[in-house]
């Protein structure tokens, strides 16, 4: 079964898609550092990132530098949920550049 989910990778980018597994959304050669699921939130125009990969783990947000975002997520806060619903906002905390 399909679900939102979201990878960091080794090169520090944010990369999202429904999939499976979160491993499809690895590029040849990339690592993952982390992951966990995405939603939308439209009418606060967030995005909301949260849980973990159950194959990579939660997010290593202290392993990035820049944050590499798709251009369509441009104006768009990110927010980082964890198990214990503890927010951090992932736009605030890192210098993201969109591709």
């Amino acid at each position: 079964m399909k679900h939102l989910k979201f990878i960091l990778t080794n090169g520090g980018h944010l990369r999202l898609g429904e999939v499976t597994l979160h491993r499809e959304l690895l590029m040849p050669h990339e690592q993952c550092w982390g992951g966990g699921y995405y939603e939308y939130d439209y009418a606060s125009n967030v995005l909301i990132l949260s849980g973990k990969s159950f194959d990579y783990g939660g997010p290593r947000w202290d392993r990035i530098g820049v944050l590499l975002v798709p251009e369509a997520y441009r104006g768009i806060t990110i927010v980082y949920r964890d198990q214990w619903d503890e927010e951090m906002s992932v736009s605030d905390s890192f210098t993201i550049k969109y591709y």
